[in-house]
């Protein structure tokens, strides 16, 4: 492991000499370490690195700059946030690699973060030829994800997803540590190297998240959904089961938070929206602020996730079950692996078999009928949240892992 820079800490305290009326008292003030996030894809604040882990970092004493394509040049809760030009397309991210690697160069960190699988060569150079210390967040399953990327000819999936593992085997023994979000994914990349290795959950911060709000007015909508839009996240077969409850003479007003593939794939659900018959009771939000998105779940009474089968939901928790519980709401969720651990210790919700709208439109409907019950749920969910399942208990291991890593 590489030794601090003078520019990181100095080989003695600085002493700061407290004025003769307050007794001339000498204390020693240790630099706060730079944490510095990095990344070109993303154009907003992402959730679980601004939110769950930097301004934790920034609370416990770190200095944190976050350099991305995200707002502008200026300072937000104590982050330092650095703008980086918006490149879209891969071509022009990778063409953007050499000035990226000069401006981290110059942010003299004590430990360099990131997430995108497409900044590896980056990360490698930091580590490689810089000297730096490097953590990556491998917080998705992106082997599995690869299988199933649109972006990607299918004839070249698999080939693709065995390399992003073998990249990610090599980062393992490369990098200073490795950060994931559920276990079975650290369990791939365990045995690789020496790096420090840690879970941290996608658990919500509730200081974005208060107790919800007891309120008269009548819920805008029965059921809210938070993620991709996507046949792969469930999004089709959510609108097929309140179809079936639609031709059962129930009808559910839907709300849709979050986003499509792209273009196209955006005008296909409207269409099957609007084929369904829904369209005067489902309204497509769009991402929203992280800041916003208890308020916004709390317009519904159920939420609802309705992922399928697919390799990487076998393997990945889905953050939005916690947040649906963290505003009070009951969840219905595919019964898949990830979540027995939770929802067998809290009962909080219904689960139904993944890929089934019949079994989903009946768990929506028994939510519906039985409110008493679908309230205790909610109620349950939320003290969950708040015991046991929230962001203090994880950001503080990530500072403790994170300075772990920069005494080395």
């Amino acid at each position: 492991m590489s030794s601090f820079t003078p520019a990181q800490i100095p080989s003695t305290p600085v002493i700061a000499a407290v004025p003769a009326a307050a007794g001339a008292l000498t204390l020693p003030v240790f630099p706060r370490p730079i944490f510095c996030h990095f990344t070109l894809s993303h154009s907003e604040l992402k959730s679980r690195t601004f939110h769950r882990q930097c301004l934790p970092l920034a609370a416990a004493g770190f200095q944190v700059r976050y350099l991305s394509p995200a707002g502008c040049d200026s300072r937000h809760a104590g982050i330092e946030l650095v703008r980086l030009p918006r490149r879209t397309g891969r071509l022009r991210r990778i063409l953007a690699w050499p000035r990226l690697l000069v401006s981290l160069h110059r942010q003299r960190a004590a430990l360099y973060h990131f997430q995108d699988p497409e900044l590896l060569p980056i990360a490698f150079a930091l580590k490689k030829i810089l000297r730096k210390r490097v953590l990556y967040d491998a917080y998705e399953d992106f082997p599995a994800m690869a299988l199933q990327s649109s972006s990607i000819p299918r004839f070249l999936r698999p080939l693709v997803s065995r390399g992003v593992a073998a990249i990610e085997r090599l980062a393992a023994r490369s990098f200073d540590g490795i950060v994931t979000a559920d276990p079975l994914t650290l369990r791939r990349l365990a045995r690789a190297g020496n790096s420090r290795k840690v879970v941290l959950y996608n658990f919500p911060n509730l200081d974005f998240f208060p107790p919800p709000a007891e309120s008269l007015r009548p819920k805008e909508f029965e059921l809210v959904y938070r993620g991709g839009l996507s046949e792969r996240a469930g999004t089709y077969l959510l609108l097929e089961a309140v179809r079936i409850l639609r031709e059962r003479g129930r009808v559910v007003r839907l709300l849709l938070i979050g986003y499509a593939d792209g273009a196209s794939s955006e005008c296909f659900l409207r269409d099957r929206i609007s084929a369904a018959g829904l369209a005067p009771f489902t309204e497509i939000s769009g991402r929203i602020p992280h800041e916003r998105m208890a308020s916004a779940l709390a317009r519904a009474r159920i939420g609802v996730s309705p992922l399928l089968a697919t390799s990487k939901f076998q393997i990945n928790i889905p953050v939005k079950v916690f947040e649906y519980w963290a505003c009070g709401l009951p969840v219905i969720s595919s019964d898949l692996r990830p979540v027995w651990p939770f929802f067998r210790s809290v009962h909080a919700g219904l689960l139904f078999p993944a890929g089934d709208a019949h079994a989903l439109a009946l768990s929506i409907q028994w939510l519906l009928d039985h409110r008493t019950e679908a309230e205790s749920m909610g109620r349950a969910g939320r003290a969950a949240i708040v015991q046991r399942f929230y962001n203090r208990g994880e950001a503080a291991r990530f500072s403790r892992f994170c300075r772990r890593i920069i005494a080395e």
